[in-house]
């Protein structure tokens, strides 16, 4: 029954109506979510701090889209709280190869050390998890997410919960019929993220 909650139509289908999965710590049974408020990052106002800044100058990291998207979501579950597990790792592998959910990745030295994935709706853009293994890692590659997002005319990109850190790059919270609102205005923009 999990498997059958998350096949792809079905997760487009929850998406598209503001709710994304998570599964009950406890049980494994799979969980919907729409936060009231929800945290959104605005295209226009990803904040890049003076450190941030100094970091992206020195192109001491080199980025990339879709190149190892399970890597990126494997790391993202290599903690020791994590929600997810194995369905979900298969679940938007599929909808990866399938062209729905995509990642970046930022590399050191021929090595992974840090990554965004997500899923891609039309103008919309959901971010599921990010990883670090080196300073700003994560930030240097959700700023190329931000990026690769404003270049094909998306109008969203969703974090879910706002939390300090996000709050710290730009997020926002919104109303859950203000974020309805901007889903609709998203989902009614064709775009390709690659």
């Amino acid at each position: 029954m999990t498997e059958q909650l998350l096949q792809p139509d079905i997760l487009q289908l929850a998406y598209r109506q503001g709710y994304f999965p998570m599964p009950d710590p406890e049980t494994n049974e799979i969980l919907w979510f729409s936060p009231d408020p929800r945290a959104v990052i605005p295209l226009d106002g990803f904040h890049v701090s003076r450190s941030l800044r100094r970091r992206l100058n020195q192109q001491s990291y080199q980025v990339t889209f879709n190149q190892c998207f399970m890597d990126v979501m494997t790391s993202c579950a290599n903690r020791p709280d994590t929600w997810i597990n194995q369905q979900f790792l298969d679940a938007y592998g599929e909808m990866h190869e399938l062209g729905l959910a995509h990642s970046v990745e930022t590399w050191q030295d021929h090595t992974l050390v840090g990554g965004v994935y997500g899923v891609h709706i039309n103008g919309a853009f959901f971010a599921e998890s990010k990883f670090h293994l080196a300073t700003d890692a994560s930030k240097v590659a959700l700023y190329h997410l931000v990026q690769r997002l404003k270049e094909k005319s998306f109008s969203l990109l969703e974090v879910q919960f706002m939390t300090p850190h996000l709050a710290s790059l730009g997020a926002i919270s919104v109303s859950a019929a203000d974020y309805r609102h901007l889903l609709r205005v998203a989902l009614s923009r064709p775009a390709s993220f690659l």
